[in-house]
């Protein structure tokens, strides 16, 4: 795994990662280098929505966002804002991704959100996943996590409570099938 580059893929946690914060989770990773990892979990909706953040911000909404989940994206600034979205657009602090995603946290994209000119596809998380130089690397030789190239699909479409599965079931896996257990025969 060596020189392995994880950036654009899907971090899918085995049902044996045990981490409260990544339990049955999908990640998105956002950047991968020698420095270590950076990545957004995509399927821990919250309880707020878009209309409940961009009012604590004092942005009043003209287009229809209040029912838009806002994801827990993981443990690490979880009072930050990240948005995943498409990538036809860019504000103020975007960081491309790929060719389809790019990740901005600047206040301008919700903005533009509320006004109803924001990113054809987004989802909206509070906080990222962090790992240090090495830790992912290692974390996937101990089989904590299952790697594949994302899907736009499964990150804007698919309905948050099918995204493990359905990230999985693009490397062939059901993960009901496996066990949360280890053993020896």
């Amino acid at each position: 795994m060596e020189n392995a580059n994880f950036t654009d893929q899907f971090l899918i946690a085995m049902p044996s990662l045990e981490d409260p914060n990544f339990f049955h989770s999908v990640a998105y990773v956002c950047e991968h280098s020698d420095e270590g990892a950076m990545g957004i979990v995509i399927n821990h909706p919250t309880e707020l929505t878009l209309g409940s953040v961009l009012e604590h911000m004092g942005i009043t909404a003209q287009a229809p966002v209040e029912q838009v989940p806002v994801y827990n994206g993981g443990p690490v600034q979880s009072d930050r804002g990240f948005i995943l979205h498409s990538s036809e657009q860019r504000w103020t602090s975007t960081m491309q991704v790929s060719e389809a995603i790019a990740v901005t946290t600047s206040r301008d994209i919700l903005e533009a959100m509320a006004a109803g000119e924001g990113p054809e596809r987004y989802l909206i998380a509070l906080g990222y996943a962090g790992w240090g130089p090495g830790q992912l690397e290692q974390e996937i030789g101990d089989n904590a996590w299952l790697t594949c190239d994302a899907d736009t699909d499964i990150l804007f479409h698919q309905p948050a409570e099918r995204r493990w599965q359905a990230a999985a079931g693009r490397l062939g896996v059901d993960l009901s099938l496996l066990s949360g257990q280890s053993g020896h025969a």
